[in-house]
């Protein structure tokens, strides 16, 4: 049974190569309805190219399954002009069901276009992708035994990049670009089981093995499965199928690295007596998890739900691990926050209570922060902040990141989500998931954070020291001012390729004051030795918010 009955034809077409176009709904957000156009606009084409696929019964179905267990952004970003690597992704995405045939994996040349940095894009800033009109339009290449890549960069454009011409007009691009400047790349597609932090382990994975990473599109699908598109160089073009096969066999042991899953609470079955915790001085921290009384849910995450709960009638905040995800991994971050957060007391840290690291129920126990978190207030309540009061938030969190820095520990996570507040609006930097006290050498190696904050050395897996967090810093200090997401109109792989290979840097508002101006272009430096440090920026802070004050009670 076709999983939508289609009635009505293309809005404002009056024909169409398929007797059953599927429909637009008047309720549908304009995504939703951009998704529609795409999958009725590669089924026309794909007709047009008479595939062979085409002629099975239910092809259409099949196709529109495809489209329909993907986001809206896949149709948003897919080549309409290449509409036979849609046929690639749904067949990569059908293979990966099989263990045998997983990690499912295409790798092939193709020809980047660009006029600077071998980059473009043909669906940025348009109303669809049909609005879009280049001048190195994918049609010259179908004689081409290497194609276009299947997904365009759109960083050459969004980043206002001075070798390119953008005119815009009625929701129109032209892209002006030398259509024989180009060169030849390595596209590797990539599908499997989806897991988290699976996007990190494999560009990381294609880091080690000698590639740059151009361009990036990730996507997961609604049962289960992700498929990821990179455009890499760095590899010699002769050896396309040496490089498959490496892939082969290097991506299964990073799914065995994530996918180790124990049967918690079975302790005999699997000898988990509980979760091995450095041991440093005497401190009773281990919780009876028989005293802790759970009232709420407050918010779910990759790895396990956060409650508002009570302990010995305190208030409390419990983070409890899922036993789903529950492996090595996860099991190894779980032990290094608990010995972080033993380490910590500060005012503008998040307090420490205690934790239970026995199965069948390993968690965190904090203090409560009834003011929630910081993104929350930024994005769904009250928006950005006056002056003076971001000032002091700002405050609140540099002396918390100056005191975990003169203790030699790392959040590598900062950001608007991972700060909260208590009643009285103190701000507290919290979630120590992937904080790491710094190696003796004073650098460290392994990505982790979240690209839109992630400082430009921890995105090229570079050594790197506490100077990352003054980074996510500036970023942060943008998003206070803001109330915006970093980088909103890129995918999270964009902003990290700009962040990298182009500056990128958010745009600093109008009329922002001049010393968070500077104070922000030093945060975000490129090199991290001309960065601050937290205490240079505590210090800062403290003297603009006085000036300020004293300049507020003033008398007219």
């Amino acid at each position: 049974m076709p999983l939508i009955l289609c009635v009505l034809m293309l809005m404002g077409d009056t024909e169409s190569c398929s007797s059953r176009a599927v429909e637009f709904v008047p309720s549908q957000s304009r995504k939703q309805r951009l998704k529609v156009e795409v999958y009725n606009e590669i089924l026309c084409r794909l007709k047009e190219l008479n595939e062979e696929e085409t002629k099975q019964p239910y092809f259409e179905d099949e196709l529109w399954a495809h489209f329909y267990r993907l986001p809206n952004r896949y149709a948003l970003d897919v080549n309409v002009d290449r509409a036979q690597d849609v046929l690639m992704h749904k067949r990569l995405l059908h293979a990966a069901r099989g263990p045998a045939a997983r990690p499912a994996i295409e790798v092939r040349l193709v020809r980047v276009h660009s006029a600077s940095t071998g980059r473009y894009n043909d669906s940025v800033h348009s109303s669809s992708p049909r609005n879009v009109k280049t001048q190195f339009s994918c049609y010259p290449y179908k004689k081409s035994i290497h194609p276009p890549p299947a997904f365009g960069s759109s960083l050459d454009v969004e980043l206002g990049h001075e070798d390119n011409e953008v005119d815009v007009q009625d929701k129109d691009v032209t892209v002006h670009a030398d259509l024989f400047n180009s060169r030849l790349m390595h596209e590797i597609t990539i599908s499997t089981n989806d897991k988290p932090k699976l996007l990190s382990q494999l560009t990381s994975l294609l880091s080690e093995i000698g590639l740059n990473i151009q361009e990036a599109h990730a996507f997961s699908s609604i049962d289960g499965y992700s498929l990821d598109v990179f455009v890499v160089d760095g590899w010699p073009l002769e050896g396309t199928e040496q490089l498959r096969n490496i892939l082969i066999k290097e991506i299964p042991k990073v799914e065995k690295h994530l996918h180790v899953v124990y049967p918690v609470g079975e302790e005999e079955q699997t000898g988990i007596k509980h979760v091995k915790i450095p041991a440093e001085a005497i401190d009773v921290w281990e919780i009876d998890a028989s005293l802790l009384k759970y009232e709420h849910k407050i918010a779910s995450g990759s790895y396990g739900d956060l409650y508002k709960g009570t302990f010995r009638s305190q208030d409390v905040a419990i983070k409890v691990l899922s036993t789903e995800h529950l492996n090595e991994n996860i099991q190894r971050e779980f032990a290094q926050e608990v010995y972080i957060m033993r380490k910590v007391r500060h005012k503008n840290v998040v307090q420490f209570i205690g934790a239970c690291t026995r199965p069948p129920r390993l968690c965190i126990v904090t203090e409560y922060m009834s003011g929630g978190s910081m993104y929350d207030y930024l994005h769904r309540q009250k928006g950005n902040f006056e002056l003076l009061s971001l000032l002091r938030v700002a405050i609140d969190i540099s002396k918390g990141m100056n005191y975990l820095h003169r203790n030699n520990i790392i959040h590598r996570d900062l950001k608007a989500a991972n700060l909260l507040m208590d009643e009285n609006g103190v701000v507290k930097v919290a979630d120590f998931g992937v904080a790491r006290v710094q190696a003796q050498s004073g650098v460290m190696t392994a990505e982790t954070g979240t690209y839109r904050w992630m400082a430009p050395e921890v995105i090229e897996h570079k050594p790197y020291n506490q100077k990352a967090d003054v980074f996510s810093f500036g970023v942060l200090l943008w998003e206070l001012l803001t109330g915006k997401l970093p980088y909103e109109d890129l995918t999270p792989l964009q902003a990290a390729v700009g962040v990298v290979q182009k500056g990128l840097r958010p745009t600093i508002p109008q009329h922002t004051h001049p010393k968070l101006v500077d104070l922000l272009k030093r945060c975000w430096q490129q090199d991290p030795l001309l960065r601050p440090e937290f205490s240079e920026i505590v210090e800062l802070l403290q003297h603009l918010a006085q000036r300020l004050q004293m300049k507020r009670e003033l008398p007219e």
